[in-house]
């Protein structure tokens, strides 16, 4: 068995199925983009994975796996009447961490000493997304489970958090379960894609094999015209 392994999993919301009978497999080291058209029911299988919703069907983690979850929507707007300064942020999750570890921590991140003292909701979108992909990593997670972080993002900001991603899962080997609908990078930033649709259509593979015109006519009911990467996955 992998890190996650997942069987005939069926997510139902009053008398409609947003999942059914979805089975896949996650390893240790994968970089797992998952993608499909808004309703598909992305949201809500990262929530059942983490035992948040009711479902059927079964979800066996690895013993003792640790998980670190970003959830949808989280920006800099939604706590900007908070005065916890990204210093006092940090500190919420080791009490005992001192101003030069903080430093240190941020550091790793990209991110300088002169927002140590800022209000986390003052930071600009890239950074706040990376302050938070730090403050779950803290906890050395052996899966990093992602809800579209790139939600208010601009390009640039986006870019970077993927690159920051790319980096954890190549030097570290970072495990990662990343929902986005940013296409154009999943060739780049991921090793698998996992796909969801309506027609309870799915799809688990490596990126090559998967992220096709034909895949994308079952997934959104159209004809999309991919380019090809470089990078062989």
């Amino acid at each position: 068995m992998g890190l996650l392994s997942v069987k005939n999993l069926t997510i139902n919301f009053d008398d409609d199925s947003v999942i059914k009978d979805l089975s896949f497999e996650i390893e240790k080291g994968d970089f797992v983009s998952v993608i499909g058209p808004n309703g598909s029911g992305k949201s809500s299988l990262l929530k059942a994975l983490l035992n948040l919703i009711p479902f059927k069907g079964e979800i066996v983690w690895q013993p003792k796996v640790k998980i670190g979850y970003l959830p949808q929507g989280l920006t800099p707007l939604k706590v900007k009447d908070y005065p916890l300064t990204v210093f006092d942020f940090f500190k919420l999750k080791n009490k005992n961490l001192s101003k030069e570890e903080i430093i240190k921590i941020l550091k790793e991140v990209d991110l300088g000493q002169n927002v140590l003292q800022k209000k986390i909701g003052n930071l600009s979108g890239g950074q706040f997304q990376k302050m938070l992909i730090k403050w779950v990593l803290m906890n050395n997670p052996d899966i990093l489970i992602l809800d579209e972080p790139e939600t208010s993002l601009d390009y640039q900001s986006g870019e970077t958090i993927y690159s920051l991603l790319k980096e954890l899962w190549e030097k570290k080997q970072q495990t990662i379960l990343l929902v986005t609908h940013e296409f154009d990078v999943i060739g780049r930033y991921s090793n698998k894609v996992l796909c969801l649709a309506h027609s309870n259509y799915h799809c688990l593979g490596k990126v090559k094999d998967v992220l096709t015109e034909a895949t994308f006519k079952k997934l959104f009911g159209k004809d999309i015209k991919l380019y090809q990467h470089t990078k062989e996955n």
